[in-house]
Parts: C-alpha cells; sequence; structure tokens
C-alpha cells in the first residue's frame, strides 16, 4: 500500500496501545505479518439461527474469508443485531434502525479499512447499508440469495404470495386446514430467503441496482455454488477497494438511486424499498424525496413476470438472466455512468447480459403493466404522501369511490372483520388506523388486511384497503399504504369515522376523504393519542426519535453521515 490505512492506527507502531491491540488478536492465531499493512477487512455477518434467511450464512461467511485472503487482506468477522422478519415481535421493521446503529458503530469503533455486508432477511440488507453508508468506508455487499422454488402437489408455490392466497382460501371454503398444513412444509425447501419478488428479493436487486453488489447479487440461490463462487469475489474485490479508496459516498449518488428506482419498477419490487431507499439516502446525504419515486418510476413498465406481480419465481429469474438481463432491457431508461463496487458503471457491468427465457423477462411491449413502479398519493387523507404499487393491484379498483369501513388499531381489526354484523360490501373501502412508525410501533406488515370472511365467501378477492402501515413485499392487491402523516401522531387518516366517502384517483395520484375542513376541524378537538403498551427501553426511544414514513422510518438523530473517524485511544 502506498498509504497508510485506517487499521494501521490500531496495528501500526511500537507502543502500548499497538501492542496491546496486536497482542490480544494474536490469540486466534495470527501471526505477525498479519499486522503489516494489509487491508483489515471486517464480514459484518447477520448470522442468526432465528432468523431463517440468514442461517446459511455460516458456510458462506467461509468463502468471503478465502476470497479476501487470497487478495492478501486480513479478514475480520463480527456479528450484528440479526433482524429476523418470519419471527420477531411487534415488527422487524422496530428494530432496523437499531440494527444499524449496532453497525455503525461495530465498523467506527473497530479496526478495519472496509466490510462486507452480509444481508438477506429483509431488514437486515437496509440496516447493514444504513450503518455503513453514516461511516463512509469501503463496503460491499453479499446477499444471502432465495429459496429453492417451493413445491405443492406438482405445482409451484411461492413464499408469502401464496400464503395470503391459501389462507384466504382457507377463510372461504375453498382449502381444507389439512391441505393448508401441508403446504406450509413445501414452501420453504431449503436455505435461503422468500424466493417471491417479496422485500428480500427486492432489497437485494436494489443493492445491485445501487452499484453495492456485484452483477447477478440478487438472483442466485443461496444453495447454487454460483452463489459461494460471487461471496469469495466479493472477498477479492473488497479488498481492491479498499486499495482503491473507493467508498460508499462515490456510488450512492442520487443517479444510483433514480437507477434503483427504476429498476424497483421494472421488477415490480416491492413496496417497503420506499422507506429503505429514503432512509438510506439520508445516511449519506444523497438527495431523495418520496415524490422521487413517482418522478423517477411512473412510466417504468413492469417487465418481470414474478410474483406477486407475475407468475414465476426467483429460480426462473435466474436461470433468465437475473437483474443484469432486466437492466439492459431498461438501458435506455438509466443513467449507464453510475459507479459500482465492480469500479466500472453500470453500462460497463449490464454489456454482456442476456436475456434467456422472454415469458420471464418480458419484452417491453408485452409488459404486466406499462406503469409500475410506486405511486405516490398525495390530498386531505395524506397530505404528506402515501403509496400504492400499481403492478400488484386491481386495475378495475384503481379508481375508486366508497364507504370506508374504520378499525382504530389491530386489535380492533381482527375483533371485528369476521364478524357477520359487520355493514361491509366489496364496494367499500377498509381503514386501519394507529399501525404507522409511532402507533405500532414499527409500522408493521398488517396493511394488505385480510377481506371478511363473508366477503371472500361470496368470491370476492380484492377491495380497496388504506392504512398507515407497510406490507410485505410478497403481498398482493389495491392497498395503500405509508399514509403520512401517521394516526398516531394526529394525521387526518386519525379522523375518518365509519361511513366517510373516500376516493382513490390512482391516475391523478390522489386520495381524499369527502368531509368539510370545519368537520374535520371538529373531530380532531375531540382526538386524543394513543397511549404506548411499552414504556421504557428502546421502544420508548423509538417512538421518541422515528421519523414519518415519507422520511424514510429512520430514528431523527441518526440522519447523515458521520465518518469513520476515531481520533481518541482506548487506554
Amino acid at each position: 500500500m502506498t498509504r497508510k490505512l485506517r487499521s494501521q492506527a490500531w496495528f501500526g507502531g511500537f507502543g502500548k496501545d499497538a501492542f496491546i491491540h496486536r497482542s490480544w488478536m494474536k490469540n486466534n492465531g495470527l501471526p505477525d505479518d498479519a499486522f503489516d499493512g494489509r487491508p483489515v477487512i471486517g464480514i459484518c455477518n447477520t448470522f442468526s439461527e432465528l432468523t431463517p434467511c440468514n442461517a446459511h450464512f455460516r458456510g458462506l461467511v467461509e468463502h468471503v474469508k478465502a476470497g479476501i485472503l487470497e487478495a492478501g487482506g486480513l479478514p475480520l468477522e463480527f456479528p450484528v443485531f440479526s433482524c429476523g422478519e418470519s419471527s420477531l415481535r411487534p415488527t422487524a421493521m422496530l428494530f432496523r434502525n437499531l440494527a444499524s446503529m449496532d453497525v455503525e458503530e461495530a465498523i467506527r469503533g473497530n479496526p478495519m479499512d472496509g466490510v462486507v455486508l452480509m444481508a438477506g432477511c429483509d431488514k437486515t440488507t437496509p440496516s447493514l447499508v444504513m450503518g455503513a453508508a453514516s461511516c463512509d468506508v469501503p463496503a460491499i455487499v453479499v446477499s444471502g440469495g432465495p429459496m429453492l422454488n417451493g413445491r405443492f402437489r406438482g405445482k409451484p408455490i411461492g413464499s408469502g404470495t401464496d400464503v395470503w392466497k391459501f389462507s384466504e382460501d382457507v377463510r372461504a371454503g375453498l382449502m381444507t386446514e389439512q391441505e393448508f398444513a401441508a403446504a406450509e412444509s413445501a414452501m420453504s425447501r431449503s436455505p435461503g430467503h422468500c424466493m417471491t419478488m417479496g422485500t428480500a428479493s427486492t432489497m437485494a436487486s436494489m443493492v445491485e441496482s445501487l452499484g453495492l453488489a456485484l452483477p447477478g447479487n440478487a438472483a442466485y440461490p443461496a444453495v447454487d455454488a454460483h452463489r459461494a463462487r460471487l461471496a469469495r469475489l466479493s472477498g477479492r474485490r473488497i479488498v481492491e477497494m479498499v486499495k482503491e479508496d473507493l467508498r460508499l459516498s462515490q456510488i450512492l449518488t442520487r443517479k444510483a438511486f433514480a437507477n434503483a428506482i427504476r429498476i424497483n419498477g421494472a421488477i415490480g419490487g416491492s413496496t417497503n424499498a420506499v422507506v429503505h431507499l429514503l432512509a438510506i439516502a439520508g445516511r449519506i446525504g444523497a438527495e431523495l424525496t418520496l415524490d422521487d419515486w413517482d418522478h423517477f418510476g411512473r412510466d417504468i413498465p413492469t417487465i418481470l413476470n414474478l410474483m406477486p406481480s407475475g407468475k414465476f419465481l426467483m429460480e426462473e429469474f435466474c436461470y433468465a438472466g437475473g437483474l443484469p438481463a432486466v437492466m439492459k432491457e431498461i438501458a435506455d431508461l438509466l443513467d449507464l455512468d453510475a459507479l459500482t463496487v465492480t469500479g466500472k458503471s453500470v453500462g460497463d457491468n449490464i454489456a454482456s447480459a442476456e436475456n434467456f427465457n422472454h415469458e420471464v423477462i418480458l419484452p417491453r411491449a408485452q409488459a404486466l403493466t406499462q406503469q409500475g413502479g410506486i405511486a405516490v398519493l398525495r390530498g386531505n387523507l395524506a397530505p404528506n404522501g402515501a403509496i400504492l404499487k400499481p403492478s400488484a393491484a386491481s386495475p378495475d379498483l384503481m379508481r375508486h369511490r366508497g364507504r370506508a369501513v374504520v378499525f382504530e388499531n389491530i386489535e380492533h381489526y381482527k375483533a371485528r372483520v369476521d364478524d357477520p354484523a359487520l355493514d361491509i360490501d366489496e364496494t367499500c373501502v377498509m381503514v386501519l388506523k394507529n399501525c404507522g412508525p409511532k402507533g405500532y410501533p414499527g409500522m408493521a406488515e398488517v396493511g394488505n388486511m385480510a377481506l371478511p370472511r363473508k366477503l371472500l365467501e361470496n368470491d370476492v378477492r380484492d377491495m380497496v384497503r388504506i392504512s398507515d402501515a407497510r406490507m410485505s413485499g410478497t403481498a398482493f392487491g389495491t392497498v395503500v399504504l405509508h399514509v403520512a402523516p401517521e394516526a398516531a401522531v394526529g394525521g387526518p387518516l386519525a379522523l375518518v369515522q365509519d361511513g366517510d366517502m373516500i376516493e382513490l384517483d390512482v391516475e391523478n395520484r390522489r386520495l381524499h376523504i369527502e368531509v368539510g375542513d370545519d368537520e374535520l376541524e371538529r373531530r380532531r378537538m375531540l382526538w386524543t393519542p394513543p397511549v404506548a403498551e411499552m414504556q421504557g427501553g428502546y421502544q420508548s426511544l423509538y417512538v421518541e426519535r422515528v421519523m414519518q414514513a415519507d422520511r424514510g422510518a429512520d430514528l431523527d438523530f441518526l440522519v447523515g453521515c458521520r465518518g469513520h473517524d476515531v481520533p481518541r485511544e482506548s487506554h
């Protein structure tokens, strides 16, 4: 190296402090020359047996380490808080920001020159990127990869997406409980995350779109040998990135975020990408707003025929050419000069990409929808914005006016939705309150409310649903999400009552409640904020300092890049 690396502030020299740092590290068997000035690479590992999507990382990390050693670096693995989407209560999103704090402080406080971010499950990817962005060090993402396709009674089934379908079929009397139980073991057939275009697959696609991962990162199945090779190559590449001083701030630019938004539209990506990319941009200091999601993504065709928007799964996507093939198909809509972790541009990375299956990656003329992406809605019901995913919605409901049926919180919804006396029909608009960042807390994935049993039994399969919550990226339906301000802070959503008429007009990006200003003000005077169930601890800090969905639901004191300098010694 021609310049002194960050790790040498710990390991270089001959004083007492350097003695301490090197000596204790040597109890792992490291020789003297491990500290000779070679790049020290941290491996940020979200392995946890409580996070099934990431439970195979013990093996995957060995390939990363091998690549780092081959390139002349010193790999040092460290654990961080792992947000397991499938089991963590009340919602993994509550802990995304906590995990990002763990990542940030671990990187800044330890002797590392670059970092490999090992992520897979929904919130592990954004939390790791957010934490690393706050430090602005050379970093590369290695995703864990999707599971193999689910198989049930001779047919492919998709994680999450078919759960919602099967659950409603049981409630409608179309599927037995025994059949439902049998499908449970048929859905998750291998290590890895959801093999639909849920949030895990979306965020793996987003880091590749942003230029933070090697080409092909998003789609290789977890058990495919290509996944191990990519991990090894990523280990080699991070050493070179340190030598080049290629840092996150050089990659996470506004044009990189614009590319990611457009690609999200092309793949029918999760609505959760909205809050995650806004939060990442806030950490690195890139200019990005909620309206940019509409500006950059509105006229992007959804060309990936993948659940929940389409019919295929991630294995087929991989074999069809993966994300580079999608990017090649919409290359004229992308900024091809954007820099990536390869040291090359987006255009260079996708120059040789091919589409091997035009049923999976569709020609643009045959797109699932010509206006994919994320629709950003505004109006007197969502002054600061709300979102809807057109590719997963019913075309006949994209312009709708209906009577509100209101659920004050998730408990009220569960107690009321299947009451035979509930005054509701398919023309109504279901409204769920107090499920936003502060209200749940953590903005849980409950926005895709299951429909009332009596309507399911009459073969109703979609209705307009509105909430301040999120929904799983595997979910579908005409669902308005992330309403801001949320009900728990007194946003207009808190004032909606049964019987109010609500207008949804996706084409004109309008979400309106037909109640006069005077009446809304009268209701506001009578409104009282909900009392948080959990007092003290991290949840209290979260509720006090979390920003609204249109700001990425980050904690306000975490916004910004604080760098990686630590001028003081520890002894």
